[in-house]
């Protein structure tokens, strides 16, 4: 179940980041306020998270697939442009969570 929260936590916090680009430093304030919304579903979630998970490990997992979401969603919906450098930067980030996720023994408690 933690995972399923932990899920859901990630896909809220993109949403949020998303909607706060968009907002374009409040001039559409209507999507701050959805940042704001999302934000807070994005806690509540981890909340939920934490009462079973390692808060290390459990950000780590957070954070990194967070990072990568936001980036790939960045290319599309924004035209970014990637260099290699920050192509092997979300790697390294994917990485490094996957090997804390497969390979850590702080797991659940």
């Amino acid at each position: 179940m933690s995972y399923l929260f932990l899920f859901f936590s990630i896909v809220t916090e993109v949403t949020a980041t998303l909607l706060l680009k968009a907002s374009n430093g409040w001039e559409k304030w209507w999507l701050g306020m959805g940042s704001i919304f999302f934000y807070s579903l994005a806690s509540l979630f981890l909340a939920f998270v934490l009462k079973n998970m390692n808060v290390g490990m459990t950000y780590a997992i957070w954070s990194g697939v967070g990072i990568a979401l936001v980036c790939a969603a960045s290319v599309f919906i924004w035209q970014q442009k990637f260099d290699v450098y920050a192509i092997c930067g979300v790697a390294l980030i994917f990485m490094g969570t996957a090997l804390i996720t497969i390979k850590s023994s702080v797991f659940e408690h």
